[in-house]
């Protein structure tokens, strides 16, 4: 693919190159206002050999932009003595955290532009060098998950509004040579090359072939390359910002386009509505007498009956005919089901009080050598309300030092948090490799309380299944201990926990209205809870049901796994 870069063309005159780049940068100034006032994020990556004038090329462009809404971000070099020491290489963990996040981390809001200096490409690409240099060729399942990463991330990012742009700055190796060594002599940028840096030179066949592969097989119709010659400054200069016009201005256009389209079937829909609703609810109350005579579940407060819960289990229907048919990853075959859940399981308190003790003392050891081995271990609680989830987190917390875990809760989004892709705010929230990270509910808010609520349109929660799963496939790739547990309680039991907290002071702060109207949706969050195991139970990460009718059944379950988990991976890894 690079050989497409040709670097024969005459100079281009001064006056000419100026006429041009004014014109064109006086458009991009206007079109990033409106970028910015219309939310259309815009991410430039910027990859290329060292010493190709990367940084100049974005320096030119900052110096006209609106700096309050443009950031850059600046990659890192990998240095391999640092990797060969990283104690977690032992035990299949990549690094101190997954190969993405800090790219994540950097990514704007929806409504600015995110320079990257080398990004995701010039990591996998040192990754590459520093584990194969011989063969040039990573096992295969390692370079496709590098390549499956990179996808999942700019597909996403597409998906979500941003317009992904990206350059590859091209130059010869007689041309690296010679501007490495000028930035070299100079006293003023000789900081900008090392020794080292100087030297690698010598490694650009072998990179060459690297990036024409990644170059190659990245080339997506939603994020294409667009290749540089970078020993042409003007010519490079005019063809990014005519990139970067011609991108804002399309998708400006696009976005222009799905408002008058949403805005006319908004009227169709509003019209149709109420004739459509009327029709599920006479169809629902049919099928629910041709069903059973009996109601969906034992009523009591917050629970509907008769027409109110047909109507209910009639929106249940839809949502669940807008959910995928299925996953593009592996589901394992036996995932669990709300109706299957058993609800007798419970414990003597005489012989969870002798377990939890055991567990939490094995714990306690494991997770000293965890943190040692640098294995990092990711716990995520969803339930239903009153299931139970902040007593079993504080019974593992119990067992741990309190410096190797955080607990991070998920309450609704912040404003900075929706201007991102939803992903974002957990990306930016996980542990570091050899500490314990613990959510109180997570990102399957998507799928669960947005999907019933409406906070997310359909087309926006019925793609997060997959993007959900390759959120936890980097996880689990970079050698994450990831354990999803569904902690689950009875209509009926959930009823007399929400009247214990009504009735004692100590906990009426537990319960709010919003508890009890979401009783009033059990078939709606039924419906989600089983689309989001049907699609999300995948073989690398698969949910666990903890039976919470009895809490401390729940709580033992919980430290049970935990403990098994450990001791799997950590006898797995080679004595140290």
């Amino acid at each position: 693919m690079l050989d497409k870069v040709k670097f024969n063309k005459k100079p281009m005159k001064k006056a000419e190159y100026k006429a041009r780049w004014d014109e064109l940068l006086a458009k991009l100034v206007v079109l990033q206002q409106r970028a910015h006032n219309e939310g259309v994020g815009l991410v430039v990556l910027f990859e290329g050999w060292n010493g190709a004038g990367k940084g100049s090329r974005i320096s030119d462009l900052m110096y006209h932009l609106d700096a309050r809404s443009t950031s850059v971000y600046v990659g890192m070099d990998l240095d391999p003595e640092v990797e060969r020491e990283f104690a977690g290489r032992e035990c299949g963990v990549t690094g101190f955290y997954p190969l993405m996040q800090p790219f994540w981390k950097a990514l704007g809001e929806r409504n600015s532009i995110t320079f990257y200096d080398r990004g995701w490409y010039s990591e996998v690409i040192q990754h590459m060098l520093y584990n194969a240099p011989a063969k040039l060729l990573l096992p295969k399942k390692q370079e496709r998950h590098y390549l499956d990463s990179i996808h999942d991330f700019e597909q996403q990012l597409t998906a979500d509004g941003y317009v992904v742009v990206k350059f590859f700055v091209h130059m010869t190796k007689k041309a690296q040579v010679e501007r490495l060594r000028r930035l070299h002599d100079d006293p003023v940028t000789r900081w900008r090359v090392t020794d080292k840096k100087l030297e690698s030179h010598h490694g650009y066949e072998a990179a060459y072939e690297l990036y024409d592969r990644l170059l190659e097989r990245s080339d997506y119709d939603f994020a294409p390359w667009v290749l540089l010659n970078g020993e042409d400054k003007r010519r490079t200069n005019l063809t990014i910002a005519g990139t970067l016009v011609d991108a804002l201005e399309k998708a400006l256009a696009r976005k222009e386009a799905e408002g008058v389209l949403k805005a006319s079937l908004a009227a169709k829909e509003a019209a149709d509505e109420l004739l459509a609703e009327e029709h599920a609810v006479e169809e629902a109350v049919a099928a629910e007498a041709a069903r059973s005579e009996a109601p969906l579940v034992k009523p009591g407060r917050g629970m509907l009956t008769g027409p109110a819960l047909a109507r209910a289990q009639a929106q249940a229907d839809a949502a669940h005919d807008l959910a995928p048919k299925e996953s593009r990853f592996e589901i394992v075959k036996h995932y669990p089901q709300v109706d299957s859940i058993d609800h007798s399981l419970a414990l003597s308190l005489e012989e969870y009080k002798a377990e939890r003790k055991e567990l939490q003392e094995r714990l306690f050891r494991l997770e000293n050598i965890m943190f040692q081995r640098r294995v990092p271990l990711i716990l995520m609680y969803e339930g239903w309300d009153a299931a139970g989830k902040g007593g079993n987190i504080k019974r593992v917390a119990q067992a741990l030092d309190a410096r190797a875990y955080t607990i991070f809760p998920s309450p609704a989004p912040t404003k900075p948090e929706l201007a991102h892709p939803f992903l974002w705010r957990y990306w930016t929230r996980l542990p570091k490799a050899g500490h314990v990270g613990m959510y109180d509910r997570s990102w399957y808010g998507r799928v669960l309380v947005e999907r019933v609520e409406g906070f997310a349109t359909p087309a926006e929660w019925s793609r997060a299944y997959d993007e959900i799963n390759e959120f936890e496939h980097d996880l689990v790739d970079w050698g994450a201990i990831l354990l999803k547990f569904w902690v689950d309680v009875s209509p009926e039991e959930q009823l007399r926990r929400f009247q214990d907290r009504e009735d004692d002071p100590a906990k009426q702060w537990k319960i709010t209205e919003d508890d009890w109207r979401n009783r009033e949706k059990y078939p709606q969050y039924k419906a989600a809870i089983d689309d989001m195991f049907r699609l999300t139970s995948t073989t690398f990460a698969p949910w666990i049901v903890l039976e919470s009718d009895d809490k401390r059944y729940a709580r033992i379950k919980a430290l049970r796994l935990i403990v098994e988990a450990l001791e799997k991976r950590l006898g797995a890894c080679p004595a140290s």
